[in-house]
């Protein structure tokens, strides 16, 4: 089938209105709101989600946002903003502050006095508040409109007088700067009041440096929160200044320093690393685990490698961490590897490393959530065994294992199927099959199929009533008998279910999908932890 046919056939029947069976009500028509979501989730308003498109966000992207915002619903996109932010189900955060930076710009007063009080809900750290500044910048450029207004001003300093002052400390010497603005530009701007003591005492070291602060407050009685913020800075600028490893990693373990408030010349240090690794987080210590197997922090046999097998494998750390399987195996094959970016730095893997995390990406299947809805989840393996998910370095066969994986054990009522020569074939994945055994299975079936369709068909053909159909495919063509749209409404009529279509393209080089008018259809382009989120989303009817 030609593109033509493929795009015609995916388009359906573009100026019906699909409406919903009576189990859910309403339209299936995509409404600005459900554009302003899928923009918030993915930074597109579009129903395709490519893992590739992380670039800068454009006010050209924002249609449906600025479409609300001239309708006068200002308080409903700021709700929507908020939760996005809050709950940790977006892709990531840009959008969102891209969006509370373009409702601050907004020339109704409610909506701009709203976008600013929000800020320290969306904003939560200062690498967060310097893009918004950032693209407040951008959009005065675009909008022809000021930054500095009273509004702003107020509102960088509640966020900053709003702050704990201990964390706040530690949050101004671990981001500095970032996207060209600095906490000194941000407080000598906003003409920031400090509200308490100990806040004046941290934009004072921020503006003023530590020879100003202890000028200030020596030979001053102090309150306790404020020593206590004296007492840690004065360790920070300690740590700065200090050439000696032994100290180094003395101060890091009594006061819990993190590696951004280090200098470059202390990651030289074996034992600095060490010290680290103690506290670290656990999402940043699997990322990191060639760097730290190259520079011999971690060596075979050693106490170190071995208190971070305990505690890759510690259920409870990976439950506090709330770390993804996904995530888990993603950082296992880079490790597996040997080495980083065009070969550089080396390492040979440590098998007891492996081993962790082999244990530890079964254990983390407790922290995926369960939506509670009808999953299909239909493999296609037709194209190459070998290919590669683009950006990382796992195979989309293992890839496809893991995802059906991953839905089979969290969500209790999963159906798995496999394309075949003559038809859709269920995939059972007992409780105690690995991902292996699971992969070694799936690369056994072969299909000239690919017909996205066909998972809906068999579904309707046995009367399943599946909420959301998920296919994954490394063949990026595919060959349609019908249209996805219709064969959609079809099983909605007939079963009852508000269903939808998630079409998976691991590699990530396939035609482009047009959108259509039904917001139960989404695309996925190449395949990471951000995907799961999208479907998660799409199932919850919230984008």
């Amino acid at each position: 089938m030609d593109t033509s046919s493929v795009s015609m056939a995916l388009s359906g029947s573009t100026t019906s209105n699909h409406t919903l069976n009576s189990t859910g009500g309403g339209s299936w028509e995509i409404s600005d709101k459900a554009k302003l979501c899928r923009f918030l989730c993915y930074g597109s308003e579009g129903a395709l989600y490519s893992t590739r498109e992380n670039g800068h966000i454009r006010v050209e992207k924002t249609g449906a946002l600025q479409s609300m915002l001239q309708e006068k619903q200002g308080a409903e996109v700021l709700e929507e903003i908020k939760r996005f932010a809050q709950d940790g189900q977006a892709v990531r955060l840009e959008p969102s502050i891209f969006a509370l930076a373009l409702c601050s710009q907004n020339p109704d007063v409610n909506t701009k006095q709203a976008a600013f009080k929000a800020l320290k809900d969306v904003c939560r750290e200062p690498a967060h508040l310097f893009s918004f500044i950032k693209y407040k910048k951008e959009l005065k450029e675009h909008m022809k409109c000021g930054i500095w207004g009273r509004a702003l001003r107020r509102a960088l300093s509640d966020w900053y007088n709003e702050q704990d002052a201990m964390s706040l400390a530690a949050a101004v010497t671990k981001c500095k700067q970032r996207e060209g603005w600095s906490h000194q530009d941000l407080l000598r701007l906003s003409h920031t009041k400090p509200a308490r003591d100990a806040i004046a005492l941290i934009s004072k070291y921020v503006t003023k440096g530590w020879k100003e602060v202890q000028v200030a407050h020596e030979n001053k009685e102090n309150a306790e929160e404020v020593i206590r913020v004296l007492s840690y800075l004065e360790v920070v600028e300690k740590v700065k200044h200090s050439r000696d490893e032994t100290e180094v990693v003395t101060l890091i373990e009594e006061h819990k320093l993190e590696r951004e408030q280090l200098l470059t010349e202390h990651l030289k240090f074996k034992q600095v690393w060490s010290a680290l690794l103690k506290e670290m987080p656990l999402h940043s210590v699997v990322k990191m685990l060639g760097r730290l197997t190259s520079g011999k922090v971690l060596e075979p046999g050693s106490s170190e490698t071995q208190f971070l097998c305990d505690r890759i494998q510690s259920e409870t750390a990976l439950k506090q961490a709330k770390i993804h399987p996904f995530s888990i195996l993603l950082a296992t094959e880079n490790y597996k590897k040997g080495h980083g970016y065009q070969g550089k730095p080396k390492w040979e893997a440590d098998r007891n490393i492996l081993k962790a995390m082999d244990s530890a990406f079964y254990k983390s299947f407790m922290n995926v959530e369960p939506v509670g809805k009808c999953f299909v989840v239909a493999v296609d393996m037709s194209g190459s065994s070998s290919s590669i998910v683009p950006g990382t370095s796992i195979s989309t066969a293992a890839a496809a294992a893991a995802i059906a994986m991953i839905f089979a054990r969290t969500e209790a009522d999963t159906h798995v199927l496999v394309y075949s020569e003559e038809a859709m074939v269920p995939f059972s994945i007992s409780a105690d099959m690995t991902l292996k055994e699971a992969t070694d299975e799936l690369v056994k079936f072969q299909s000239e199929s690919r017909d996205c369709t066909v998972p809906i068909q068999w579904a309707t053909e046995n009367r399943k009533a599946v909420d959301v159909f998920v296919t994954l495919s490394n063949n990026p063509l595919w060959m349609l008998t019908a249209s996805p749209v219709e064969s959609l409404k079809k099983h909605r009529e007939t079963s009852g279910a508000n269903s939808k279509l998630v079409m998976c393209d691991l590699t990530n080089i396939g035609i482009a999908i047009p959108d259509t008018e039904d917001r139960g259809l989404l695309t996925i382009s190449g395949f990471d932890l951000g995907a799961f989120s999208v479907i998660r989303n799409l199932a919850q009817d919230l984008i």
